[in-house]
């Protein structure tokens, strides 16, 4: 199954912007974009994504907390997430994928890049899943 639909969350306008860039007109993906974890926990039950981009660091509920929510809602449990942080630590990177993150991309990220590395993380999750 192709990668098509990305959800977005990222509390920085800027980002969003440079995010939206890189995955829609660079990548060709389709993306709902929020800016708050709470948003996302709405928007999430009106359109499944094939895949959750979020941010570690935002107001309100950070992205660790925002995945442990969306886990707890019904067919949520399997969508592949992705965190997107300035803190990508080798003891920070196993604790996201502690909560079950497929993979974390560093910021800054490269818009130039960012759908391949999108895409790269989906593929070896589809391959590992069988």
């Amino acid at each position: 199954m192709p990668l098509n639909h990305v959800m977005h969350v990222e509390d920085d306008p800027d980002i969003r912007a440079i995010a939206e860039l890189a995955l829609v007109t660079v990548g060709g993906l389709d993306i709902t974009q929020c800016a708050t974890g709470a948003e996302c926990l709405t928007a999430i039950e009106q359109r499944t994504p094939d895949l959750i981009l979020l941010d570690v660091m935002m107001p309100g509920l950070d992205g660790p907390e925002t995945l442990r929510r969306i886990r707890t809602l019904p067919g949520m449990s399997e969508v592949p997430a992705v965190f997107m942080t300035a803190r990508a630590q080798p003891g920070e990177i196993s604790e996201y994928e502690a909560l079950g993150a497929i993979g974390v991309i560093p910021k800054p990220f490269d818009p130039l890049t960012l759908a391949d590395q999108v895409r790269q993380l989906w593929d070896q999750a589809q391959s590992a899943a069988g």
